[in-house]
C-alpha cells in the first residue's frame, strides 16, 4: 500500500489541526515529530501464538497519526481526538494502580522501559488522531504503545530499536502498566508493517519474516465484518481456550503445545479424553492443524499462489469452527456464526471466510473477488448494519517517526 495515499494525508493533517488547537502553533521554523502506527489484522494463526506456534500478521492501511514535540517540562501532554486531553509526570514511572486501562498507563510504561535504557525521559507535548474502528478487534492498544515508543525513541536521546525490540517494549507497558495480559502478536505487527510471519516457538523472543504483499494485486478484497457482539461476558470462554490446550501440554510436562510430540499425543488420547475431556483433545488437534496450515499460507503468498492460500484459509475457518470451537458459544445467539453464514451465501464457493482473531464474536475475515466487493459489502451491511463490512489493505511500512 503506497504510504502517500489520501487517507494518511488526512489523518497527518487532522493530528496537525488538534496540534494547533490544543498546543498553539508552531514557532517559525520550528519542526514537529511525525508518527505513524498502524492497526493489524491476524491474516493466519487462530489461537495458536500462546502455544509457541505461527501465525502471519498483516498491518492494515487504518493506523494512529500524531505530531509531538518537546515542551521543555517533565511533563508529557497528550491531545487525542474525541477524548479529553491527559497530563502524565515523568517524575515517577512506577505503575499506578489508578492508572490502569487507561492511555496515561501505556505513556507512563513505555516512559520507564525508554528509561530502563539509559534514556532521560522529558516532557513533550503529543497529538494524536487514529482511523482504526475503535473495539473492531485490529489492535488500536498496540498502534498508540507503538507511536509512543517511536515519539520518545526520537525525542530522546538513546540508540535505535529494531521493530521487535520495539514490540516487547509496548508489550511491557500493556502488560505491566495497562493490565492486560496479552501475547506479542499484535505489538509485532504494528511494528513490522506489511504481512509478517512470526514464530513464537521462545514466547520473549520471536522470530519474523516480512513480506510485502497486495491482496488486491492478486484478485481479492480483504474486509472484516462486525458481527455486532460485546465480548463483555466471553472473558472465562477466551480464557479456556489456551488453558485447555496447556492442560493437554501439562500431562506430557510440557507448557505449551509445540513442546509435545504429535505421535506421542496420538497414543494417549483415550487418557487425555478421559482425564481433560473432548474439547481439550479437539482444542489440541486445532493447533497442529492450525501450524501446519500458517506455514501452507506463507508458502503460497510468498509463491504466490493466491488459489493455495484461500484453500488453506477455508480448511482454516473449519479448523476453527469444528475443532477450536470458539466461532459459537451454543444456544440461540450465534452472532459470528450466522455472519459467516451469510459471507459464504453471498461468497457462494468463491474467496474465503475464517473467524478472526479471538473469536465468538467481534470479527469474521473474508477474502472476497474484487468483482464482487462492492455486492458483498452492501449485503453484508443490510444484514448486520451499515458500515459493518469494511474493506483493507496491507499497509507495507511499521510504526515509525520521523521529522518534518
Amino acid at each position: 500500500m503506497d504510504e502517500t495515499c489520501p487517507s494518511r494525508q488526512d489523518g497527518i493533517e487532522r493530528a496537525r489541526q488538534l496540534f494547533c488547537q490544543e498546543f498553539g502553533e508552531p514557532p517559525a521554523g520550528g519542526r514537529l515529530l511525525r508518527v505513524h502506527a498502524p492497526g493489524r489484522s491476524e491474516i493466519a494463526g487462530n489461537h495458536t501464538d500462546h502455544e509457541g506456534g505461527h501465525v502471519i500478521a498483516g498491518a492494515l492501511d487504518v493506523a494512529v497519526y500524531a505530531l509531538a514535540r518537546p515542551n521543555g517540562t517533565g511533563v508529557v501532554r497528550l491531545a487525542s481526538d474525541g477524548y479529553p486531553a491527559i497530563e502524565v509526570s515523568l517524575a515517577t514511572l512506577d505503575p499506578r494502580e489508578d492508572e490502569k486501562n487507561t492511555t496515561a498507563a501505556l505513556v507512563r510504561g513505555m516512559a520507564s522501559r525508554m528509561a530502563a535504557d539509559g534514556r532521560v525521559p522529558a516532557g513533550f507535548d503529543l497529538a494524536m488522531t487514529s482511523t482504526i474502528p475503535v473495539g473492531g478487534g485490529l489492535s488500536s492498544s498496540a498502534a498508540v504503545e507503538a507511536a509512543l515508543g517511536r515519539a520518545m525513541e526520537a525525542l530522546w536521546e538513546g540508540r535505535g530499536y529494531d521493530a521487535l525490540e520495539m514490540a516487547r517494549m509496548s508489550q511491557f507497558a500493556e502488560n505491566a502498566y495497562f493490565g492486560k495480559p496479552c501475547g506479542l502478536m499484535d505489538q509485532a505487527s504494528v511494528c513490522l508493517g506489511g504481512l509478517a510471519f512470526i514464530d513464537f516457538a521462545v514466547a520473549d523472543q520471536p522470530v519474523a519474516k516480512h513480506l510485502e504483499f497486495d491482496f488486491e494485486d492478486h484478485g481479492y478484497a480483504l474486509c472484516l465484518v462486525d458481527v455486532g457482539s460485546n465480548h463483555a461476558d466471553l472473558t472465562d470462554a477466551y480464557a479456556a481456550m489456551p488453558q485447555e490446550m496447556q492442560a493437554v501440554a501439562s500431562a506430557f510436562g510440557k507448557s505449551r503445545l509445540c513442546e509435545v510430540d504429535e505421535a506421542e499425543f496420538d497414543l494417549r488420547v483415550p487418557e487425555l479424553r478421559r482425564d481433560l475431556g473432548d474439547r481439550a483433545v479437539l482444542r489440541a488437534i486445532h493447533y497442529w492443524r492450525e501450524n501446519a496450515l500458517v506455514d501452507k499460507r506463507w508458502g503460497a503468498l510468498n509463491a504466490p499462489d493466491i488459489d493455495a492460500f484461500l484453500r488453506c484459509t477455508r480448511t482454516s475457518g473449519a479448523s476453527s469452527a469444528m475443532f477450536l470451537q470458539n466461532v459459537s458459544c451454543g444456544g440461540e445467539s450465534q452472532p459470528a456464526m450466522v455472519a459467516l453464514g451469510l459471507a459464504e451465501r453471498v461468497l457462494d464457493g468463491r474467496g474465503a471466510t475464517r473467524i478472526h482473531g479471538g473469536g465468538f464474536g467481534g470479527t469474521i475475515q473474508c477474502f472476497v473477488p474484487l468483482d464482487l466487493a462492492e455486492e458483498f459489502s452492501a449485503r453484508m451491511d443490510a444484514w448486520l448494519g451499515a458500515g459493518s463490512c469494511r474493506r483493507y489493505r496491507i499497509s507495507n511500512r511499521g510504526a515509525y517517526a520521523e521529522w518534518e
